[in-house]
């Protein structure tokens, strides 16, 4: 089972893996652990993550970025109008009224949901993570920024399933954060002692989030979290791309948004000199070649201009601490209570941010977690204490819901809505509850965020919720009806199911006892189940043993889900088809490249080898016809070759290695053949060697048969005389000819060789038998025993003929004598 963790952030994104060693951050395919978050469509496939980052300025009507923000809104939504004027591509509102991406692919105008953008990507990480662990990657643990709704959080898990990721889930950036952070400490205080309360900080390209953490031994509890969705990295790169703009348009007179290139490339050179301008205080240049009607232009931030910058973001920098004092009320702690502020984030590195961070709570602040890595180390965490594969340190971890759920309904009994606060924010999460209705007929019931100032998304539905097949009691009464509502581990909000108590006729002689079940219409009751819920449920417990016991039969009801920007079955089923096209249409192309770079290889080489390394190898005339070959083929790829099937690529390298390998064999057989020819004298000198020991009667080959020692003199000389003949032949042939003998017949006669010869000489010696009078009287007495012959039935015969006595088959098995 895979153990994977996946942050997906606005500008990049990390993947992480658990192996035996731990928790390892992986590189992608071109050795870096930062894979951009952009995606690029192109007439023949896609490029994903660091490929489609180098097409942002050649492609950049086609190349996608910051889609992250856009997940679960409609096209209408306040924050894609204003976004949409500061984008390069274009926006296009879906049928269902949804945001959508419009991209010239395959050269056809197409528009794709932000779900199979964002699997797109998911699937580039998914293969990262698949490369690194050379093994399928199903199970995952994605992250996600802690304010988002819950049709964000949908979203997500929507464009999850269409990647083929089974997300176990989606974990807020902040929650990782902290259990990285946690699990490794040893020295946190026991469950029944005052937790270690930490504050984290989180400050990155898009969004800023706060929250505070309780830690004890085993256990993390999150007890409050605040956040800023409009203050990120990028908002800090806008500064500095309107300083530059005006700049340039004061003097090149250039105006620079009006052209989306140029733009472009002022945002990539503006988000290097931020990251700069965090460890240095010295001058830094920015100089951009050709930017706009090939004009050069040049710019600089001195230490005047750095001041300048603070005062310029000084709007920015203001937004800090809102965030920060309002975690610390709602948690109701003060700033002696903490015991360290740790701050992560691409972003944090701005030094006045840090400044501004370290003087709110009057502490040094803690650096201790990879500011870019620690979320997706934090979700691969998770990801090996949900997998069985994995056994890691018991942790629990608590979360909290971060805005107030609501659910109202229609009641007679109010004559209107009535509605009822079910998760206040900072409930802990996941958790589920149980609400009970009295009802005659089906009902609805509106989830929705009751605080909406608070909220960063301007609708605060979350859904209606239709429970269905409602009936009364059989006296006409109202039947009861529980309803049980969850917060799940994804943070999303959901009516789990419902059921109907029906209470049942008394049997004959039996007298009906009285029922709590005639109440008001509308009661509604809540139960909680959850690690807070224990008093309310031993306070039901009493009170329910007081009033008489009714037999009663559960039936469960369907419920109806309508959900906000919800994609439904086939929806995401025909999302999963399209991806698999598209991954299968990247393949081909990427095998249709490999073959035409195949080509252009191979022209390169070969045309570099026949004025070098196999110039004595060919003839002038073999090889000026093979160079214009090689120049033709040059100038066809990049002409009418420049766009052909995989196959017309392959049969073109077959035509040139046609002519190519003819050459490339006689190189390899000229700096072979000597081996070759060494390998065979060898062979021939030892054979040579054993027969003139043979001859000279030495005693270790006199054992050998005369008639077989002249064959294997016969062979050496054979051998000895063809080697020298084709010696002689090879010597009078040139380099560019076919070669008069080839390895492979030399290695033959090498082996022909050894087969003939090797079974004669190496006959070992026949042993010399002993005499039997003489093995008697080696077997006598030996250092004066007595020979006398064991008499036949004593105890001695036994003993030596190696027969055991009856008694001693009982006892130790006495080992066998090996008697001539």
């Amino acid at each position: 089972m895979s153990v994977v963790g996946i942050d997906v952030g606005f500008q990049s994104c990390y993947v992480a893996v658990a192996r035996a060693g731990g928790i390892e951050t992986v590189a992608n395919e071109y050795s870096d652990r930062n894979t951009p978050a952009c995606v690029s469509f192109g007439p023949r496939n896609r490029s994903i993550g660091a490929a489609a980052k180098g097409q942002v300025v050649t492609n950049c009507k086609n190349t996608v970025q910051g889609f992250k923000r856009f997940h679960g809104r409609a096209f209408s939504d306040p924050y894609v109008q204003s976004a949409k004027s500061s984008l390069v591509y274009d926006l296009a509102q879906l049928p269902s009224g949804s945001t959508g991406i419009k991209v010239m692919y395959m050269e056809e105008e197409k528009v794709f949901s932000i779900e199979q953008v964002t699997a797109m990507l998911l699937t580039k990480l998914k293969e990262t993570a698949e490369t690194a662990m050379k093994k399928p990657v199903a199970d995952c643990v994605i992250s996600v920024p802690s304010f988002y709704t819950d049709a964000e959080r949908r979203s997500v898990i929507d464009a999850a399933q269409i990647a083929g990721l089974n997300c176990l889930r989606l974990m807020n950036e902040t929650t990782a954060v902290t259990l990285a952070y946690g699990i490794y400490k040893q020295d946190l205080p026991a469950p029944e002692e005052k937790p270690r309360n930490v504050v984290f900080v989180d400050l990155g390209h898009s969004g800023y989030q706060v929250s505070i953490c309780a830690f004890n031994k085993g256990k993390l509890k999150m007890l409050a979290s605040a956040s800023d969705a409009a203050l990120g990295g990028k908002d800090f790169d806008e500064v500095l791309v309107n300083h530059f703009c005006e700049e340039f348009g004061k003097k090149y007179k250039l105006d620079v948004k009006t052209k989306p290139r140029a733009l472009v490339r002022l945002y990539q050179e503006c988000e290097k000199l931020k990251k700069l301008m965090s460890a240095n205080s010295s001058d830094l240049p920015l100089n951009i070649e050709c930017f706009m009607n090939d004009i050069d232009v040049t710019g600089k931030l001195n230490s005047s201009c750095m001041c300048h910058f603070e005062e310029m973001c000084a709007g920015l920098l203001a937004k800090v601490e809102a965030p920060l004092r309002s975690v610390m009320e709602q948690a109701k702690l003060k700033k002696e209570d903490l015991y360290a502020v740790e701050i992560v984030g691409g972003a944090s590195r701005i030094p006045a941010v840090k400044e501004r961070v370290s003087k709110f709570f009057g502490k040094e602040l803690s650096m201790t977690l990879n500011a870019d890595e620690a979320v997706a180390r934090g979700c691969a965490l998770q990801c090996a204490i949900l997998s069985p594969a994995f056994k890691v340190r018991e942790f629990s971890i608590t979360d909290v819901v971060p805005y107030p759920i609501s659910l109202k309904w229609n009641s007679a009994a109010e004559e209107g809505l009535s509605d009822c606060e079910v998760f206040p924010k900072n409930h802990a999460a996941p958790f589920s509850k149980v609400l009970t209705f009295y009802r005659r007929e089906p009902f609805s019931l509106e989830a929705y965020y009751n605080n909406p100032k608070e909220l960063p998304y301007p609708d605060p539905t979350i859904g209606q919720f239709m429970v269905q097949k409602v009936v009364p009691q059989a006296n006409g009464e109202s039947s009861k009806v529980k309803v049980k509502v969850r917060v799940n581990v994804h943070g999303v909000f959901s009516v789990s199911s419902a059921s109907l108590v029906e209470v049942l006729k008394p049997t004959e002689g039996e007298e009906p006892m009285e029922t709590d079940l005639a109440g008001k219409e509308d009661e509604v009751c809540v139960l909680c189940f959850g690690s807070t819920s224990e008093d309310g449920k031993e306070k039901n417990q009493a009170s329910s043993a007081k009033k008489p016991k009714v037999k009663t039969k559960t039936v469960e009801l369907p419920i109806e889900n309508s959900l906000r920007w919800q994609l439904t079955n086939d929806t995401v089923n025909l999302f999963v088809e399209n991806e698999g096209k598209m991954i299968m249409q990247d393949k081909l192309e990427k095998e249709r490249n490999d073959a035409k770079n195949n080509v252009e290889e191979y022209v390169y080489d070969m045309r570099d080898k026949l004025h070098g390394l196999l110039e004595k190898f060919v003839s002038e005339s073999d090889r000026d016809t093979f160079s214009l070959r090689l120049e033709d083929t040059e100038n066809w790829l990049y002409e009418d070759g420049e766009d052909q099937q995989k196959q017309v690529y392959i049969d073109k390298l077959a035509e040139l290695k046609k002519l190519g390998q003819p050459i490339q064999e006689r190189y390899n057989e000229a700096e072979e053949r000597p081996k070759a020819f060494d390998e065979l004298g060898k062979h021939i000198q030892q054979f040579m060697k054993i027969v003139e020991a043979y001859k000279t009667k030495e005693e270790q080959y006199e054992h050998l048969d005369e008639l077989e020692m002249l064959k294997v003199d016969k062979q050496v000389n054979d051998a000895m005389i063809w080697m020298n003949s084709k010696m002689n032949a090879q010597s009078k042939h040139n380099l560019n000819q076919e070669p008069a003998v080839k390895v492979r017949e030399i290695q033959a006669k090498t082996k022909e060789l050894d087969s003939a010869c090797n079974p004669i000489v190496s006959k070992s010696k026949p042993k010399v038998e002993v005499p039997k009078d003489e093995k008697a009287e080696q077997n006598g007495p030996v250092n004066g025993q007595e020979g006398t012959e064991a008499q036949p039935g004593s105890p001695e015969k036994g003993a030596a003929g190696g027969t055991a006595a009856p008694e001693s088959a009982e006892g130790n098995k006495l080992p066998e004598m090996d008697i001539d």
